[in-house]
């Protein structure tokens, strides 16, 4: 009788591909909104989502793999947390879309492209971490590439805080400044999240150091 035995599920891959939709949506985000064309919005949106989608699949995937495993290479809270991060990563990436679209926005602020650039530099950033993190007992890298995702995040801080004080010192209409308060407040929420994931890889490693 030949005995078959369970293939080895490799978590840290996982993290990986699912930075990697991640990323993905932050490229369609740039791309959409360097091409800013309202009327194919609507167009855009079900593309973003479709993305998210595959994300929240490839979690579930993890999940119910986890639910089944007897042993894991971290501890199963950990594996949890971090995969339920780099999925709320994706959701505010495609939560600004969203937010334009709903907004029936028709002419962008200059600063969303710089955001938006900002954000693929994050997420690029934050699927380096991810890569080095199976090394994490021996690597001299991983610290300075969370350390770069930090650093991307007070760039978006501060990108942030002249972003909004200009909006609320050329205009006083309220619904100009509900909108794209709202919108500036996703874009840098992208940015935080980044930080977040790598963060927690940081919090893990040192628990298993």
């Amino acid at each position: 009788m030949i005995i078959r035995r369970k293939k080895h599920y490799n978590y840290f891959e996982k993290f990986v591909e699912l930075v990697n939709i991640s990323c993905k949506c932050a490229e369609i985000l740039n791309d959409t909104l360097t091409n800013f064309d309202p009327k194919t919005l609507g167009q855009k949106v079900d593309e973003i989502h479709k993305i998210e989608h595959s994300g929240d699949l490839a979690k579930h995937e993890l999940m119910a793999r986890l639910a089944t495993e007897f042993i894991a290479p971290i501890e199963r809270e950990d594996i949890v947390n971090l995969s339920q991060q780099i999925d709320d990563l994706t959701d505010a990436i495609e939560d600004v879309l969203i937010k334009i679209h709903i907004f029936n926005v028709t002419a962008l602020k200059p600063e969303v492209l710089k955001f938006t650039k900002l954000i693929i530099k994050s997420c690029k950033a934050l699927k380096g971490v991810l890569e080095e993190f199976p090394n994490y007992k021996r690597s001299t890298k991983l610290n300075a590439k969370i350390v770069e995702v930090n650093n991307l995040e007070e760039e978006g801080d501060k990108l942030y805080y002249n972003t909004i004080h200009n909006l609320y010192t050329s205009s006083k209409d309220p619904v100009e400044l509900l909108v794209w308060t709202e919108i500036f407040d996703l874009l840098e929420k992208c940015c935080d999240a980044c930080e977040m994931t790598a963060d927690t890889v940081e919090s893990i490693v040192m628990k298993n150091s």
